[in-house]
């Protein structure tokens, strides 16, 4: 069986990395590549587990050694994915998820036009906002201004949505969850013959429902909401002062 390469991007808290977690859980044959990053780690965090934490001096030698499949400055870190993550899933016949954002997504799709690139997107900004609160406020960490960079930063990402194969709206964690993991089952059945074991076709229905041109309408308010259509009254709600989510 050939392996298949994932893309998963989404901007940070959205969720993606919940539903990764989750769907290997539920999925077998699915290997995870962990990022390389300059940034320090968070809260409980792990060198090995989250990431690879390295210096930028280390990171740099890396990218001249061309150890990267992508690579990029997010925030003022560097993130970056190892080509022996993808040589290693690729020998054992195994597909592989990368976890990366839309910098490193471009990267790797003109690298691998083949890869399979799936988008997050948080269903409006208040929810944005409430899952990075609660991420720092886990993390012990609360910067009120590095949050809303943060936010104002999603909307540029989400406008890469039309870049990717599939739209995910991670509204709710099971249903998205149920979608991601139809994505990967489809890809499955349709590039190797790999047959579903159980309830193909509604799987099958559930991750053509996520391809890109089926999505307009379901995305049409997640884009309103985060000021992508340039209504001044639209973009307003992305750095509202709103308290009732604290």
């Amino acid at each position: 069986m050939a392996g298949i390469l994932f893309i998963i991007s989404a901007p940070s808290g959205s969720g993606k990395s919940t539903l990764v977690a989750e769907l290997r859980k539920q999925v077998s044959g699915i290997d995870f590549a962990i990022s390389w990053t300059t940034r320090a780690p968070r809260g409980s965090e792990e060198d090995g587990r989250e990431y690879h934490f390295t210096a930028r001096e280390e990171f740099l030698r890396m990218v001249d050694a061309g150890m990267f499949l992508e690579h990029a400055e997010v925030f003022g870190k560097m993130y970056g994915t190892s080509r022996q993550s993808l040589d290693e899933a690729l020998a054992a016949g195994h597909d592989l998820m990368l976890d990366i954002d839309v910098q490193g997504a471009a990267q790797v799709r003109a690298k691998m036009p083949e890869a399979v690139s799936i988008f997050v997107v948080p269903p409006n900004p208040k929810v944005l906002r409430t899952r990075l609160r609660n991420r720092s406020r886990a993390e012990g960490v609360m910067n009120e201004g590095e949050l809303y960079r943060r936010l104002s930063e999603a909307s540029h990402e989400i406008e890469k949505y039309r870049e990717y194969s599939y739209i995910l709206i991670n509204d709710v964690l099971d249903r998205t969850v149920a979608q991601l993991e139809a994505i990967v089952l489809a890809e499955r059945y349709y590039r190797n013959g790999e047959p579903i074991a159980y309830r193909s076709r509604r799987t099958l229905e559930v991750a053509a429902a996520c391809l890109l041109s089926n999505s307009q309408e379901r995305l049409k308010p997640v884009l309103e909401a985060f000021g992508i259509d340039g209504s001044p009254d639209q973009q307003q709600l992305l750095f509202g002062a709103e308290s009732d989510d604290d």
